[in-house]
Order: structure tokens, then sequence, then C-alpha cells
């Protein structure tokens, strides 16, 4: 599809990636941006100040609000569920479950929420397409992100299966890999990371050539190769280090 002239939701649009797919979106000649936050009171004045941005609440945790973002936007040819947290959480520890629920009810479930909303919408404006904000965590684990991984993982195979089941009305879906971007969500970490903007250009390249899967950097790349191996060459080094 044509990012040009096209209309787009983005989630968690107010900040780090999401905020660079609403900038990228618009030079590229977007019609229309729904710009989707949780806390649209929050947002500073003037914030989006293009006209052709359109501030929706969304809150993936909120059944209601997504709801509601659909009755909205149904002009919508393009979603791009970006939308996302880290609790920091791993799958052993001495508390309940809370943090795993958590990640579960953000990545998965609330992002297959937003996707059967704007089914109908999407069907009705040709087909379009859904852009799903992966990791390259939904391919391995790494202690303190385990809870994130399983989400990631478990959103990487809902992508997998929503791209057949949406075949039929002609809606290209599309899973992004990447591993770390510059954004608050990688606060404390002192490895390479991307510019935010770059996932948006790799993205939205990846859209107008009919791309399912994108990978945005090396690291994606690297891991995603690794599955075809043993894995116990992959996980070595941190097994080593926990012995």
């Amino acid at each position: 599809m044509n990012i040009a002239g096209s209309v787009a939701l983005v989630t968690g649009a107010n900040r780090g990636i999401g905020r660079r797919f609403v900038d990228e979106l618009l030079e590229r000649g977007a019609a229309k941006v729904y710009a989707g936050v949780r806390q649209p009171d929050q947002l500073a004045e003037g914030e989006f100040a293009d006209p052709r941005v359109e501030v929706l609440r969304l809150d993936l945790l909120d059944a209601a609000s997504v709801t509601d973002a659909a009755a909205r936007a149904t002009d919508v040819t393009l979603l791009v569920n970006n939308a996302g947290i880290s609790t920091g959480a791993n799958l052993l520890g001495d508390g309940d479950l809370e943090g795993l629920r958590l990640e579960l009810d953000t990545h998965f479930f609330g992002t297959l929420s937003v996707i059967r909303a704007f089914k109908p919408v999407l069907a009705a404006n040709g087909g379009g397409a859904v852009v799903n904000i992966l990791s390259a965590l939904s391919w391995f684990s790494t202690e303190g992100a385990n809870a994130y991984a399983v989400a990631k993982a478990a959103e990487w195979a809902m992508t997998n299966g929503v791209r057949l089941e949406l075949a039929g009305q002609g809606t290209l879906v599309q899973g992004v890999h990447l591993g770390a971007a510059d954004t608050r969500l990688m606060d404390g970490y002192d490895g390479p990371m991307l510019d935010p903007r770059e996932v948006a250009v790799a993205t939205l390249d990846g859209v107008e050539a009919g791309a399912i899967e994108v990978l945005v950097d090396e690291w994606a790349r690297l891991v995603k190769s690794s599955l075809a191996n043993d894995p116990s060459g992959f996980y070595a080094e941190a097994l080593a280090a926990r012995v």
C-alpha cells in the first residue's frame, strides 16, 4: 500500500517509537494520523501541531476505549500497534504473577483487542495493513526481561495467526522485530541502541513493499538466524554466568 494518502492510527503515539511513526507518516504524505494515547489530558499544549493529527484516547487495558476508538476512526487504512510496557519481571520470583499477567494483557490481549476492533474498519476501507511492533525478544530470553520475552513471543505467534485470518479481506499484517531502541522503555540499558526513527522508516518501507516481516537491525537478524541452530550455543555465555 502507499503511505501517501493513507489514514493511520498509531498506538502509544506520544513518545518514543510511536512519536517517530507519527512524524514519518506525516512526512510521507499520510492524509490523517490518529495519535492513540492513554492519557490525552497529559499531553503538552501543542504536542501535535500538524492539523492532520487527531488525538484519540486509546488504552490497551480499557476495552471501552478500544471500542470507542474504532467507532470514531472509521477511515483508518493503516493500524500501527506500537504501545507496550516492560515490567522487568522474571518468571520464577517469590512474588505473584502480576508482572507477567500485565505484560500478556498489554502485548498479547491488548494488541489483539485493537486488531479485532479495527478488522471491520480495515475491511470497509479496502483491506489496508496492520503493523505489530514486536522485538528480537520474541525469539530469546534474558534475565530481567523474561516476562516481556514471553509476551512478545505470544504476540509474534498472534501476528502470524491474524495474518492468515485477515488475508481474505486483503489486509497486510506485518511483524517488526528490533533489538534496543533509544526510548524511555530502555532506561538503564547501556548497550547500543537504535534511533527510534530508524524503526519507523524501516517499517513503513516494508509496508510499501508488502513485506510481512521487517528485521530492523543486525541484532534482530542475528537472533532470527540462530533459531535454526542448537540453542546451547546461543545461551552458553548466559548459562555459564549463572552456574
